[in-house]
């Protein structure tokens, strides 16, 4: 019997990362160990939906279609977001399929092409949030600013490469897929869904037209997660833990917290609007609409993390938390309307309980 239904949502940053060139290889290598952690949630007895980012992807192939424009033409932004559903969904399918049957497991494992609906008046049209592709300079983005009209912004608070391209990336309505996706998981397949937050459309009275953007990969999750009931949501990107007053004074990992709390530091603008902040916003949505929890971790760190070990744990305000001499527990508690504030933790034991 299922322990439950989780949708484990992977940032695109942290299959292609800022110090990569972004081949093949080096993201498949990056796959192939997050397979194996996808493996032991499944094989720990959870029905396993899979979800991806496709950030530095997308921005990449953008590139590629602006610059063979002499040859061929460009294809569109919400066409991009496609090809991305097929490029990661083919990676991870593939690992998967290879780590399952190296345990003597014949599970079928499927990608879905998904059609996510927004809104034609989102306000992000206007004001784009999205970051895709490669990391710059301050003055490097400058200039593609000036020469290719690029919009850019600065998406990291400190380093020497902290800006990026970002395009328009409204908020996620519906997934015209999911009575397909829903079948699939019934019959007992692996799916992988929603992939770079889906490809972005919009209802007209000629009916369904993509329209360019990149949706947020995480409320996509989120909504991904509600439309099929989901038990857990776990976002896994390239750091271990979120953070508030992040390289600031008073610096601290955020462990395992109530979902107010964890509204509260979202409010205050502790997460960054395109990075950890939709992450933060996501897990909060769907702990508010009745999920479990919701877990915030590094791509290495998936199965640790189920078992509180580590990464950020949001949980609903009718539990309660407290800590043992290994971990922080979330516990269903009558009284835990009432309980003392959440934790915030920065070191983790090395002991294994069961996920």
């Amino acid at each position: 019997m299922s322990k439950g239904t989780i949708v484990v949502a992977l940032g695109g940053n942290a299959i292609l990362q800022e110090n990569e060139k972004g081949t093949f290889d080096e993201q498949y290598k990056h796959v192939e160990h997050t397979s194996q952690q996808l493996y032991r949630i499944w094989e720990a007895g959870y029905t396993l939906v899979v979800t991806h980012g496709n950030g530095p992807q997308a921005g990449n192939l953008l590139i590629q279609q602006e610059e063979a424009t002499k040859q061929v033409p460009a294809q569109t932004l919400h066409c991009v977001g496609g090809m991305t559903q097929g490029q990661i969904g083919y990676m991870f399918q593939q690992s998967l399929q290879n780590v399952f049957m190296s345990h003597g497991k014949n599970t079928p494992i499927a990608t879905i092409v998904s059609q996510v609906v927004v809104k034609e008046d989102d306000p992000d049209f206007q004001n784009p949030s999205k970051p895709v592709g490669p990391f710059y300079t301050k003055e490097q983005a400058e200039l593609l600013n000036k020469e290719k009209g690029y919009i850019v912004k600065q998406v990291k608070p400190t380093g020497d490469r902290n800006w990026r391209r970002v395009v328009p990336s409204p908020e996620p309505v519906e997934i015209l897929e999911a009575d397909a996706i829903k079948s699939l998981i019934k019959a007992g397949v692996i799916t992988i869904c929603s992939g770079g937050g889906g490809i972005p459309v919009v209802k007209t009275k000629e009916g369904i037209q993509g329209i360019d953007a990149v949706i947020d990969k995480d409320k996509a999750g989120n909504v991904l997660a509600q439309t099929i009931k989901a038990d857990y949501l776990m976002i896994l990107t390239d750091v271990e833990f979120a953070q508030i007053n992040f390289q600031k004074p008073g610096q601290a990992k955020v462990g395992k917290v109530q979902v107010s709390q964890a509204e509260k530091y979202y409010n205050d603008g502790h997460f960054l609007k395109g990075s950890m902040g939709p992450k933060v916003l996501a897990c909060i949505r769907f702990v508010k609409a009745g999920g479990k929890k919701a877990v915030i971790t590094s791509l290495d760190k998936a199965v640790d993390g189920l078992k509180g070990l580590t990464g950020t744990t949001i949980c609903p305000d009718t539990v309660f938390i407290t800590l043992t001499p290994f971990r922080s527990i979330c516990t269903e508690s009558p009284s835990s309307r009432n309980s003392t504030s959440p934790l915030l933790s920065s070191n983790t034991s090395s002991s294994s309980p069961s996920i």
